[in-house]
């Protein structure tokens, strides 16, 4: 039996274990297995693989994105840019970390993509915001960050003026705000600058509709959740489990 898995912790709002279970009994595959592993802290890990010497690879969530990096033996390159992980396949007991994020918020994006639509404000500072600048960047798209506090990398929320919100017709919450069932709050950004020029975009998928992206629709905007980016970056880690390594490498 073929072992795969979820790292994260707390793990009891998690996607991928239902995901695959109903993807293995729908695609008949009756040698895989996939579970959860709450590990309450990374240094956990190298037991944890020791436990289960049939693991073949594994899915990354909060808070272990970017401090697993120094347990695993190869990064791909855009993995290693990125700075986070957020699958590992492990072959031949060499552990190869790889960012499927990256691969399903690029493919998620895409077809809603506009001309004018070419600069971004992405919030929030962690992990998944790093997979998101890389993408936005590959695509010729420039980037904004906003942060609680303002650093020299990064605006904060009370700094965001008409003028950067008309420019930045791409805003994408990286953030928890919003997510079950903490369903009242959003990110703190002037909502009145909205316009249907707007791409509202929240890697929350539960609910379906935040808060932050119900005050965008107010607005006009286009909007869109992270289940679909979810279920690809989900894909994407399949096919590199499965051999067949997706052909963005990331």
């Amino acid at each position: 039996m073929k072992l795969y898995g979820l790292i994260g912790y707390p793990l009891g709002h998690s996607f991928s274990k239902g995901y695959f279970k109903e993807k293995f009994e729908k695609e008949n595959i009756t040698d895989c297995q996939y579970e959860n592993f709450p590990i309450p802290n990374i240094s956990d890990f190298p037991a944890l693989l020791a436990q289960h010497p049939d693991l073949k690879g594994l899915n990354v969530t909060i808070p272990y994105k970017e401090v697993v990096i120094p347990y695993l033996d190869e990064l791909t390159p855009a993995a290693e840019k990125i700075g986070a992980v957020n699958c590992i396949d492990i072959r031949n007991g060499v552990k190869r970390g790889y960012n499927t994020d990256v691969i399903g918020f690029t493919r998620s994006l895409e077809p809603l993509l506009q001309p004018h639509h070419n600069r971004a404000l992405v919030l929030g500072t962690g992990g998944a915001a790093k997979a998101v600048i890389y993408a936005l960047q590959q695509l010729g798209i420039h980037v904004t960050v906003v942060s609680r506090q303002g650093t020299s990398h990064a605006v904060a929320y009370h700094q965001l003026t008409s003028e950067l919100l008309e420019a930045n017709t791409i805003i994408i919450n990286t953030t928890p705000l919003g997510m079950y069932p903490e369903v009242t709050t959003c990110p703190d950004i002037p909502f009145q600058y909205i316009t249907s020029r707007h791409l509202l975009y929240d890697l929350v998928y539960n609910p379906a509709a935040t808060t932050f992206l119900q005050k965008g629709a107010e607005k006009g905007a286009i909007i869109k959740n992270g289940h679909e980016m979810l279920i690809l970056q989900a894909e994407a880690s399949w096919e590199i489990w499965s051999g067949f390594h997706a052909k963005e490498q990331s």
